[in-house]
């Protein structure tokens, strides 16, 4: 039986290099097929902020704490270089300074988290907010809430602000539905473009709403402004 000679292609070359090797950069050496696939993790690529993107609510880290920016302007001189000039309030402790910043100025956003609690009690000083999937509580004083009790009510779901895993701050959704228990009867004819008139809502505070709205009845209220919108 004949044997089976061996042959060599005259074009083909072994590889220089191992394959067992870890060096990404002896890898791209390779010819593509005998490549080793990549197995380093990938993270989504951060944007670096500067002054230049500031914005009222933005959230910004200055001195390793965190703050929000509440108003900003900028400013060009006739002379010299242009600046930020913001009013900054510290979520911690609820202060509010000046701070102004070069234009083009690298800054750092506060790596600030929202999540849904409930709010379902206060306790003494303190609003608790609950995560009605763990039952975890979370507790609010007095005056973190500050004004924004009169449109918080018992089942109200919020959103709370955690920064380094720590409850800074809360939002309340931007409407909330209230119900009417003082106001001078409505008259016969009364529009909604016929005037307003005070009312009190079932959180305590007072509110302008048309001359038809009556006790007992249950009405819209923008969080943000105090103003009645509609009925609900």
């Amino acid at each position: 039986m004949a044997g089976i000679a061996s042959y060599k292609c005259p074009s083909f070359r072994p590889p220089l290099f191992s394959l067992s090797f870890s060096s990404s950069i002896s890898n791209r050496l390779l010819p593509p097929q005998l490549r080793i696939p990549s197995r380093r993790t990938t993270f989504p690529r951060i944007y670096a902020l500067t002054s230049n993107d500031i914005k009222v609510g933005l959230n910004i880290e200055v001195d390793g704490n965190p703050w929000k920016v509440i108003e900003f302007l900028h400013v060009k001189p006739g002379k010299g270089a242009a600046f930020v000039r913001t009013t900054l309030r510290n979520y911690v402790t609820g202060n509010q300074v000046e701070k102004t910043f070069r234009a083009g100025s690298k800054i750092e956003q506060a790596d600030i988290s929202k999540q849904t609690k409930q709010y379902t009690y206060k306790d003494g000083a303190q609003y608790v907010f609950m995560d009605l999937n763990t039952y975890e509580e979370y507790r609010l004083n007095e005056a973190d809430v500050g004004d924004r009790t009169k449109w918080l009510k018992e089942g109200m779901d919020c959103h709370l602000l955690f920064w380094n895993g720590k409850v800074i701050d809360f939002e309340l959704p931007i409407t909330v539905k209230l119900k009417v228990i003082g106001a001078d009867p409505g008259l016969r004819g009364d529009t909604a473009q016929g005037g307003s008139k005070p009312a009190t809502v079932d959180t305590g505070a007072v509110v302008n709403v048309p001359l038809f709205i009556d006790v007992g009845q249950e009405i819209l209220i923008d969080t943000r402004t105090g103003q009645y919108m509609s009925r609900a």
